[in-house]
């Protein structure tokens, strides 16, 4: 990153000098993040450096890390895309800060691997956010219902509120829901493991399907457990 340019970029839109440097060191700190857990990747002035999956991978470290909201590295690094004009991963720092501080819910669509025409199909029914699909699929008989009403399998109906069910953990959204959807995991069976089993078993599942991200760290699956645990029981899943 262009140090010098980037400052002058915030100061052509009115920060002021503290500002400028708290956001410059905040992007410093991610820069660093992805130097040292994304080696292949290169922090120069291409975006190519920053994915969604990236940029939701550091929120979930900090948060897990420090037990502090990401919502300010989001604010910075929100002006970082600006900077690079990759309108994108703008927008998706500033939707990720909003549900840190308005708790705005995760759009269906949002998820990593979601089929498009399968969300726009959801959305024709009125479900188009995980507070919807929840309640319109927590149960067996409410899944085989809304399967038949939208005529979508029922194996995605399930997979959407898999993957709905797990983003109510905290630090977990698009990219973690996905990692922990494909590994076969939902909110009940990760609080019966062990934190440091569970980790190991990420981590070889990531190496084994080569995953495009990085398993959770130790900490972060600490908290994952813990939350897991306390999490109160929405879905019912096939015995």
């Amino acid at each position: 990153m262009n140090i010098q340019e980037f400052q002058t970029f915030l100061k052509r839109t009115g920060r002021k000098a503290t500002a400028i440097q708290q956001i410059t060191q905040l992007v410093l700190a991610y820069q660093d993040f992805i130097q040292a857990n994304y080696p292949h990747k290169s922090m120069a002035a291409s975006t190519a450096a920053s994915t969604p999956e990236t940029l939701e991978s550091y929120a979930s470290w900090i948060e897990s890390e420090t037990g502090e909201s990401a919502s300010k590295p989001l604010w910075a690094l929100r002006y970082y895309f600006d900077f690079l004009q990759d309108l994108e991963l703008s927008r998706l720092a500033g939707q990720m800060r909003a549900e840190r501080t308005k708790r705005a819910t995760v759009l269906i669509r949002d998820f990593r691997a979601v089929d498009p025409q399968v969300a726009d199909t959801l959305a024709a029914h009125d479900l188009e956010n995980i507070d919807q699909i929840l309640d319109a699929g927590r149960t067996p008989a409410l899944r085989r219902a809304l399967a038949e009403q939208t005529n979508l399998p029922l194996d995605t109906i399930l997979e959407l509120v898999t993957l709905s069910d797990l983003a109510r953990l905290s630090g977990v959204r698009r990219v973690r829901a996905r990692l922990y959807y494909d590994a076969g995991l939902t909110p009940v069976s990760i609080a019966a493991w062990e934190p440091q089993a569970l980790r190991g078993m990420l981590v070889d599942w990531v190496d084994q399907h080569h995953f495009d991200g990085i398993p959770p760290t130790p900490k972060e699956v600490e908290h994952l457990v813990a939350d897991a645990r306390r999490l109160p029981l929405i879905v019912i899943y096939d015995p």
